[in-house]
């Protein structure tokens, strides 16, 4: 059976709004030479999915940049392929019209694409759920059960996080029994959506148009909570590594625990489901004299003179004499000059920071330095 896919790009963009002021969600760099985008766009063509459609919003231009036409995924090609759809507005749009806030909205601004699929299944990703999950398997799951949707849930603690997820409740035989949409103060262990879903075409397509029709806003409210018992619902589980990037802070954290291998190994060891990402022709990294380093990710294309701990430097990052990097995540081509010291910090693409300059975050509350940035 055929399958088509679907990836939002900016949907959370707000969840980090200093990394998206000029970028979408799906073009935020991540583990040293990726892009967020790539782990959803590799899931698919590792299963088969060759037709990716995927939505944009505003501030694309880097997103394009990145996924270009495709071919670094093996998706430039005459029949499918990679497209990327910008939001819908008609020549009528005035000053009440606004662009999409939920998946439901971004789903009605290209209702017109979808009413052309002919595919028997189609994925629904986000760009900011990190994970390496076989579709594939999910998909002939779906199949198999006759849903009209499937979701992908993982098991996971959310004591003092609920209001980031949205439970997915379901019996034994894993029928969705309801969805719980981002409520606090949930304590213990509950199978969360990691907002991956499987939709039989058909049913997409019906319940898109009763959307429009009803002026329907979110999914999982409007249409899934009205259809509960009346359609089949699935969900389908995964057991390995997953991240949602909801906060800074997240975001920070999710980064530094590739510095665990095991972590590393779950996400991106799977010999038959590779992340591919743009490929870029650098230099190898350069250690000059006494550098040190330890425990870090550092991409191709750096050069490091001074001392390097548990970070992770991206292509083109320059490390100067006697500068000290700790616990931080710097972003391409930023420089730190000699004799500067800098930890928990998040530094943007073309950062500078001069000499002798001390500059130090928390864990909690990681420093970020904005693009271009001198200091």
């Amino acid at each position: 059976m055929s399958t088509t896919g679907i990836i939002f790009s900016n949907l959370h963009d707000m969840s980090i709004a200093d990394l998206t002021r000029k970028r979408t969600m799906a073009s935020v760099p991540f583990g040293c030479r990726y892009r967020l985008v790539d782990f959803a766009l590799s899931n698919m063509v590792n299963s088969g999915i060759s037709d990716v459609n995927v939505i944009t919003h505003y501030n694309y231009r880097s997103l394009m940049d990145h996924i270009g036409s495709g071919k670094d995924w093996d998706l430039a090609r005459h029949a499918g392929g990679l497209k990327i759809l910008p939001p819908f507005i008609t020549a009528y749009s005035n000053e009440t019209s606004h662009l999409y806030t939920s998946r439901l909205e971004a789903l009605k601004s290209i209702h017109g694409v979808i009413a052309g699929f002919t595919s028997d299944n189609v994925v629904l990703a986000d760009c900011d759920s990190i994970c390496n999950i076989d579709l594939r398997k999910m998909v002939e799951y779906h199949n198999e059960t006759g849903a009209a949707v499937t979701f992908a849930v993982k098991k996971m603690n959310l004591d003092g996080r609920s209001e980031h997820y949205d439970v997915i409740v379901s019996n034994n035989a894993g029928d969705v029994t309801d969805i719980v949409s981002r409520q606090k103060n949930l304590t213990g262990d509950y199978d969360v959506s990691i907002n991956v879903w499987v939709f039989d075409r058909r049913f997409l397509q019906s319940t898109l148009l009763d959307a429009i029709s009803h002026g329907y806003t979110s999914y999982t409210r409007d249409i899934i909570g009205r259809s509960l018992g009346k359609f089949t619902f699935k969900t389908y589980r995964f057991d390995g590594f997953y991240a949602n990037i909801n906060s800074m802070t997240e975001y920070y954290a999710v980064n530094m625990s590739l510095l665990d291998p095991a972590n590393r190994e779950a996400l991106f060891k799977i010999r038959e489901r590779p992340i591919y990402t743009k490929i870029r022709n650098s230099a190898p990294t350069k250690y000059v004299g006494d550098s040190k380093v330890s425990n870090s990710l550092i991409a191709d294309g750096c050069v490091i003179e001074g001392t390097v701990e548990n970070s992770i430097l991206f292509r083109g990052v320059r490390v100067g004499k006697n500068a000290v990097v700790k616990n931080s995540i710097l972003f391409q081509d930023t420089q730190i000059l000699s004799g500067a010291f800098v930890n928990c910090i998040i530094a943007d693409k073309n950062v500078v920071v001069r000499n002798d300059v001390m500059l130090s975050g928390h864990a909690t509350m990681p420093l970020y330095i904005e693009k271009s940035k001198m200091i």
